[in-house]
């Protein structure tokens, strides 16, 4: 038997309010457990384990997400490794006129190129793509730790199929 989109569960290792570290603004900030990246110096390590975190079911985090009233990242580990539990959560998210952050260690092109992966695409705005690379970090850059991650203006890439830096607009 299938389970219903809120019934579907994600592995998750925290949930922050009101933070501005995650993109711009203050904003709700889910971390996921799971990531198969394992990038030297990576600053969420505890993540990577498969099994780390609880298990929540979409309607569990949407109680936290409609109590904020805040636009959402998503981030972990990686995220998309939950890919068919996160469709539903973000779509959820967007019926109540929210944005949502994405950071993931796959590249965007990586992405585009994966049927499965890219089912997220009308459902974010930004996706930081690519692994933290240790020997690119760079605390000055805005919103990612290495020089060769980007900020991907999705909206833009959905109407021109041109990848485009999202840029802040303060």
């Amino acid at each position: 038997m299938s389970q219903s989109g809120l019934e579907m569960t994600l592995r998750v290792v925290d949930i922050v309010e009101g933070t501005s570290v995650d993109g711009p603004g203050l904003r709700t900030s889910i971390y996921f457990g799971g990531c198969m990246h394992h990038c030297p110096g990576c600053h969420n390590a505890s993540t990577w384990p498969l099994d780390s975190g609880e298990e929540m079911t979409v309607e569990q985090l949407m109680e936290f997400v409609d109590r904020a009233g805040l636009p959402v990242t998503f981030s972990g580990g990686d995220p998309l490794l939950q890919i068919d539990s996160l469709i539903p959560l973000a779509r959820d998210i967007r019926s109540r006129g929210l944005s949502i952050w994405l950071y993931t260690g796959y590249t965007f092109e990586q992405i585009l190129t994966s049927p499965s992966l890219s089912r997220i695409l009308p459902l974010v705005d930004v996706i930081v793509d690519g692994q933290f690379k240790i020997d690119l970090r760079d605390t000055a850059l805005l919103f990612r730790g290495s020089s060769n991650q980007r900020l991907i203006d999705v909206a833009h890439w959905l109407s021109t199929s041109t990848i485009r830096q999202w840029t802040p607009d303060f």
